[in-house]
């Protein structure tokens, strides 16, 4: 294995000019053509059958091995979020409004950086090896579209084993893998709301049907039910992020919006979850003489490594760099991924690297998703040969 973290770091330079190149054009959504343009560009070469999405601008690449058995696979998510950068880089963002904030430009070179030494070892890999460059993470099922065109199956027969990776900004220190058994990142479900009153005037209010005050009342009861009803050791997260009524001081509008974002780690609970907001806003409405609507859309359900091979990913990262690169978490994550739908199919494991630049501080330094958010360049060869290492040693270990 240690030939790969060797072959890796000659690679460095050829990693940290492709992921700058996609840090300049980031694109959103699940058409990206440009970065496709850029994948294709440096797996131009290799010994692989490319195949391009249908609804996406994906891009499924499949390795043989020299040596008959199954097939294994790597994803890299490629698309990034409409933020507005605000650093002071020489690669920065040149598309306003738009930023790789969540680090997806490194997990593509690294995923185009383990496809180059894998393939270079191709008459050692006993089995197949399908590179997975996904589109749209940010909240448009970019893997689901995968899925449903078949890139679990590219390579003739169902994959035995997926992995994922994921760089963070903070938090964890520079270099340093974590990961867990079971669930790593929760589900993601949107919930909306409407108050439905009747607009008066603001010095009368007894004439009207004021839906501002039922609304607030229903942000406040969330919370109440999530530390009343819901068990501290399961935990649910449930966030208003947006909340609309009204136009000016003196009018009571004759609506009132809401918006939360609900976050869950067990099946139990996310069903439970979306019965019991509606509920609770349906019965707060009703108190108060005011109908509401309530609609619960579901997102990304829960990240879940397998045992087995959460095991595997830490057993191979202290193979690679030795003692102390990895870190078992002791919790989950909140945050949500679409690779859990990949890890509903197939075992895999999905893993986490620290890349904090050097100088800034992991615990306060901006995290994912900030205008300000940093990666180092320096984790880039270890991400490749981590990726190769875990195709390559799963394989051989068949």
């Amino acid at each position: 294995m240690s030939s790969f973290t060797d072959s890796a770091q000659e690679m460095r330079d050829e990693l940290i000019q492709l992921r700058h190149s996609l840090h300049t054009t980031p694109e959103i959504g699940l058409t990206l053509p440009r970065t496709q343009e850029k994948v294709l560009a440096a797996l131009d070469g290799l010994p692989l059958e490319i195949t391009t999405g249908a609804a996406l601008s994906s891009v499924t690449a499949v390795l043989r091995g020299g040596k008959p058995g199954p097939a294994v696979l790597l994803r890299g998510d490629m698309d990034a979020l409409p933020v507005a950068e605000r650093n002071d880089l020489p690669y920065i963002s040149q598309n306003d409004g738009r930023m790789h904030a969540c680090g997806h430009d490194l997990h593509t070179a690294m995923l185009a950086g383990a496809a180059h030494l894998l393939a270079a070892r191709r008459e050692d890999l006993a089995g197949d090896v399908v590179f997975m460059f996904q589109p749209g993470e940010e909240g448009y099922e970019g893997a689901k579209y995968m899925i449903d065109e078949g890139v679990l199956d590219s390579a003739g027969e169902r994959v035995v084993a997926a992995y994922g990776m994921h760089v963070v900004s903070a938090m964890l220190p520079p270099g340093l893998f974590a990961s867990r058994p079971g669930p790593i990142m929760a589900a993601a479900d949107t919930f909306l709301v409407t108050v439905k009153g009747r607009g008066g005037h603001g010095s009368t209010p007894f004439r009207a049907l004021d839906p501002i005050p039922a609304a607030c009342q229903m942000v406040t009861a969330l919370q109440t039910l999530v530390t009343r009803e819901f068990d501290v050791f399961d935990p649910v997260v449930i966030t208003v992020g947006s909340f609309h009524a009204g136009t000016v001081d003196n009018v009571i509008p004759d609506d009132a919006c809401f918006q939360a974002t609900i976050r869950t780690f067990s099946k139990d609970n996310r069903t439970r979850v979306k019965r019991r907001v509606v509920e609770l806003v349906e019965g707060i409405a009703a108190a108060n003489g005011l109908s509401v609507d309530a609609s619960f859309g579901m997102g990304y359900p829960v990240t879940v490594n397998t045992e087995s091979e959460a095991d595997f990913a830490g057993r191979t990262v202290e193979g690679l760099f030795g003692p102390g690169r990895f870190f078992v978490s002791p919790q989950p994550v909140m945050g949500s991924e679409d690779f859990s739908y990949v890890l509903e199919n197939v075992p895999g494991a999905f893993v986490f690297l620290g890349a904090c630049p050097a100088g800034r501080d992991p615990a306060s330094a901006p995290y994912n998703h900030s205008p300000e958010a940093q990666f180092d360049d320096a984790v880039l060869p270890d991400g490749a040969a981590l990726y190769a290492s875990l195709a390559f040693e799963r394989l051989a270990a068949y």
